[in-house]
């Protein structure tokens, strides 16, 4: 027996009012199309399915920065892309990544100003 499933359950590779685009910060980046407002939940950005962990288009494709507009949020096996700050219609979503948990962005933006004084 097969049930009617609406649009809204299919999967996105990308949310409504983002694309990709050549990035001048590294290669390409996702871009807003429209304004997008603090916490507003991107979408899923990487899974852990066994041992290995999966990208989406989502993950795949956002640029770091010191200066984050998202972050990611976990949730059991899964990881999202949520915004932390309003983004304006052409701006790129950026994300702080690390292979440390980061409780404080100024800490570590004080760290690496440091580090680059050499």
């Amino acid at each position: 027996m097969c049930r009617d499933i609406s649009m809204s359950e299919f999967y996105r590779p990308l949310n409504e009012g983002l694309t990709i685009k050549e990035s001048g910060i590294h290669g390409i980046g996702i871009f807003a199309t429209d304004d997008i407002s603090k916490g507003t939940r991107l979408g899923l950005s990487h899974m852990l399915i066994d041992t290995e962990i999966f990208r989406t288009p989502l993950g795949g494709f956002y640029n770091h920065s010191m200066s984050p507009n998202t972050k990611k949020t976990q949730e059991g096996h899964r990881w999202f892309l949520d915004v932390i700050k309003d983004v304006k219609m052409g701006d790129e979503i950026l994300v702080t990544y690390t292979l440390y948990k980061v409780e404080d962005i100024n800490k570590l933006s004080i760290i690496s100003q440091f580090m680059q004084e050499d």
